[in-house]
């Protein structure tokens, strides 16, 4: 199993400190795999667990892994950010009490190149076939703003990525090399977007046919 060093993980815990989030969910799977998975960050029960991609999406994705003849131990899973992001937001229970309570949200760039270092070290040392972004912030953390996932969904992508020149930088660079990148939805597109799963099983077909024909 690949492992992030432990010095990184202590600067990416650094650098992360003073926003709103909580928690820190490592990589997880091994070196050379077919597939490397970035996702955006973790949710309420990966914080808790430190496990990546558990929960109802966890399930769908795993669908999918199964539908290409994977499972989670096959695949190294990531996201663009390792600690949950949350705010707080008034919940009205059933006794008509109201109270705060933590909510996701979506990452800030600012968190997200609080921890590009990690990520960056991921994709030069881990060597996947292919690199499957799932949602927006993964492919747009590799491609820039630009890219949208409801453009480029299922497309085989040979591509530079962005990275962090330095430690010191905040300003990204393209890399040198080229990696292939298919992008599909988040799996938990489904549970907002029923007919979001014909493009996911669709785009899992896709990347299914690559990485057979890559391995042969």
């Amino acid at each position: 199993m690949f492992e992030l060093p432990d010095q990184l993980v202590k600067i990416g815990m650094k650098r992360i400190e003073g926003f709103p989030v909580e928690g820190f969910v490592k990589g997880k799977g091994p070196k050379n795999p077919a597939i490397m998975l970035i996702g955006e960050a973790p949710g309420e029960n990966e914080a808790i667990q430190g496990i990546p991609f558990i929960g109802r999406a966890g399930d769908e994705l795993e669908k999918s892994l199964k539908s290409v003849d994977l499972t989670r131990d096959d695949v190294y899973m990531t996201s663009a950010v390792r600690s949950r992001p949350y705010m707080w937001k008034e919940k009205k229970m059933r006794n008509g009490e109201v109270i705060e309570r933590k909510y996701n949200r979506q990452p800030t760039q600012q968190e997200i190149i609080a921890h590009a270092p990690l990520l960056d070290y991921e994709i030069k040392n881990i060597a996947p076939l292919v690199i499957v972004t799932l949602g927006n912030v993964g492919l747009q953390r590799l491609l820039g703003k630009e890219a949208k996932v409801s453009n480029l969904h299922g497309q085989v992508l040979e591509h530079a990525v962005r990275h962090l020149g330095s430690l010191e930088e905040i300003d990204y660079v393209w890399s040198e090399e080229k990696y292939i990148i298919i992008p599909t939805y988040h799996p938990a597109a489904v549970f907002y977007r029923p007919s979001n799963r014909d493009f996911i099983e669709e785009d899992w077909m896709k990347i299914g046919k690559y990485i057979s024909v890559m391995k042969y």
